[in-house]
């Protein structure tokens, strides 16, 4: 039998922070490009976008990454029900890192609009029709997402604390190495 593990990998501990910086910064991209216009609007559209493809690209490599390597099991003096909620609120989070990326990119393709991957290439469209009918629908539901997304990043860090302080577990310690075991 192999001995537990006690933090995660390298691997898993930069997927998991690059897309939480990245989600971050597509909170901030999106703010500022709503409040400017014109061709400087169209810069800081093009970072969300990329941010977003980014996002996906990454989302994909960490589901086949998580595939290879299974989370850590929380505490066994973690309720049932704890366990049963931080499992839904993972795979919600995948879906939305998934949901998210994939109807904006739908969104722009059922419009003809692609964009420049942080202006290196062309990003392809995706080959679907609809017109501006299909691309309001799909904006409208890019657009509804992040409120579940700030909901599940609440109860995600909240029980990460709860843990932390409550608990006083080393669940935290598995994401961030800098915090020490505790004794």
């Amino acid at each position: 039998m192999s001995e537990p593990r006690h933090r995660y990998s390298t691997v898993s501990l930069t997927l998991h922070w690059l897309t939480a910086l990245l989600v971050v910064g597509q909170i901030v991209l999106i703010s500022v490009a709503e409040e400017v216009s014109g061709s400087e609007r169209g810069f800081w559209m093009m970072l969300h976008k990329s941010g977003g493809a980014t996002i996906l690209i990454l989302t994909l490599i960490r589901l086949g990454w998580r595939a290879a390597n299974p989370a850590i099991r929380l505490p066994a003096t973690t309720p049932r029900w704890q366990r049963l909620a931080a499992r839904a609120t993972h795979v919600l989070f995948y879906v939305l890192l998934l949901a998210l990326p994939l109807t904006g990119w739908l969104a722009g393709s059922a419009a003809g609009r692609g964009f420049e991957w942080y202006g290196l290439f062309d990003f392809p469209l995706l080959p679907i029709g609809g017109g501006r009918d299909l691309a309001r629908t799909l904006m409208d539901v890019h657009e509804a997402l992040p409120k579940l997304l700030y909901v599940l990043l609440f109860l995600h860090v909240a029980g990460a604390l709860k843990h932390q302080f409550v608990d006083r577990d080393d669940v935290l310690h598995r994401m961030i190495p800098a915090i020490p075991r505790r004794p």
